[in-house]
């Protein structure tokens, strides 16, 4: 199973109503909402998309898990280079 990890040089801070994600060596800066950040945050290399949907529902008190939007944020965040992904047997 695969879990995605946070790359460990990023930095996060507020800006404006996102947020503003930087990389140490790349010129690039990401915006993110508030939910792409949570996941963001959790991705430790310990949850999977499921597990964060999960939480994502907890705290927005939606009927049912997000999952594929979640899936669509970690493949984003991959494609970026905000995230790895992590084996886990």
């Amino acid at each position: 199973m695969l879990k995605p990890r946070r790359i460990t040089d990023l930095r996060i801070e507020p800006f404006e109503d996102a947020f503003m994600v930087y990389r140490n060596g790349n010129d690039r800066v990401h915006y993110l909402n508030h939910t792409a950040v949570l996941v963001l945050e959790l991705s430790t290399g310990e949850n999977d998309a499921e597990q964060m949907a999960a939480v994502l529902q907890g705290l927005y008190q939606l009927d049912s898990p997000p999952t594929r939007e979640v899936q669509d944020i970690i493949a984003n965040m991959m494609d970026e280079g905000l995230v790895e992904a992590v084996s886990i047997a």
